[in-house]
């Protein structure tokens, strides 16, 4: 969001980005569009969406304002009501396919109901824009909206990496969270004679810490938890090969772009990820990954070690990282979500 808000400033537009407050948030950094933080009593649950919609709706209507944007399914209603009573524009940015999230599709009633918001809602969102080509086809097939793609991606760099590898470690960066195939990465590890870092946090950081001593791995895989944002491009630089895992749970598994995949591209390494459809299309048109179908651990050890002891293949997915770079990256990106929001207002 910080990227969107700051291109979107940075074309004379006011911005203001909303969240929640919460115990342990950081205070916020000043920035070129301005942030607003909604306290809420209740922090998890149906309590809280209902909680946080309903703070959101009532200070929605009173700020200056041309158009509302919802940032995913958890947004909407609020957006929508506010926008009905004010008659302003209304925009859905889709970070994900949201009914088939895991932790959605996994409780049929929780699915139940968001399903029944996402069919009431996005319908009435006639403007808006999604993170793979994958998902935009979607929204069109359930309900005939035409949504750009707007992809999340890295600043391209000024100028090509140079850094070389002290090592041959291993990167994963990002979310360490439930179907992200952390636990069959690190008993593939057994397999791989090269060192795993893992940069980043979430719900499963400690069962993967129990799981690192249960397989007594602690000399080849190092938890490193979370980082800030702007260290993580040198770390990554570092980095020998990229891996990017994702458990098939569900269409927005499946539909998938994660960051990482970009991050990877943009630091020069290769790396290992999924077979998926929007993989697989960058993959075809620019070779910078080893493409696995699934996340069995010992697909993972074969991919790892293929561009561990094949430097030929591994030079060539190197190399490709810098042309593929110039066209994949937020400078690009940028460019739609401008003329985006300049269609949207010229109606």
């Amino acid at each position: 969001m910080q990227r969107i808000c700051t291109s979107l400033a940075n074309a004379n537009y006011d911005v203001l980005l909303i969240g929640r407050k919460l115990q342990d948030s950081v205070e916020l950094k000043k920035e070129l569009f301005s942030q607003k933080r909604l306290r809420c009593f209740f922090n998890k649950g149906f309590l809280f969406y209902a909680e946080y919609n309903l703070r959101l709706f009532f200070y929605l209507l009173f700020i200056r304002t041309d158009a509302f944007c919802a940032i995913d399914l958890d947004t909407i209603l609020a957006c929508y009501f506010a926008s009905l009573i004010r008659r302003k524009k209304r925009i859905y940015d889709a970070h994900e396919l949201f009914t088939e999230m895991k932790e959605i599709i996994s409780r049929p009633l929780i699915k139940k109901t968001w399903l029944l918001i996402e069919k009431f809602a996005v319908p009435k969102f006639k403007n808006g824009y999604t993170v793979s080509y994958s998902i935009a086809e979607e929204f069109k097939n359930r309900y005939h909206v035409l949504y750009e793609v707007i992809r999340n991606m890295p600043t391209k760099k000024a100028s090509e990496i140079t850094v070389s590898p002290q090592e041959k470690f291993i990167l994963y960066q990002g979310a360490v969270n439930e179907a992200r195939g952390l636990e069959n990465l690190v008993v593939a590890m057994h397999h791989v004679d090269a060192i795993l870092h893992i940069y980043g946090d979430g719900n499963l950081f400690e069962k993967i810490k129990d799981l690192i001593h249960q397989h007594h791995l602690q000399h080849k895989i190092a938890l490193k938890g979370k980082v800030v944002p702007q260290a993580l491009p040198s770390i990554t630089q570092e980095a020998y090969i990229g891996i990017n895992l994702v458990e098939p749970q569900g269409l927005n598994q499946l539909y998938s772009l994660a960051n990482k995949f970009f991050d990877y591209m943009q630091a020069g390494i290769p790396q290992v990820t999924m077979s998926f459809p929007e993989y697989k299309k960058v993959n075809d048109a620019f070779e910078v990954a080893v493409l696995i179908n699934s996340v069995d651990e010992n697909e993972i050890a074969t991919a790892l070690n293929v561009l561990l002891n094949d430097a030929r293949l591994y030079q060539k997915l190197k190399n490709n990282c810098t042309p593929a770079s110039k066209v994949f990256n937020w400078q690009q990106e940028e460019k739609k979500l401008i003329s985006f929001y300049k269609n949207v207002f010229a109606v």
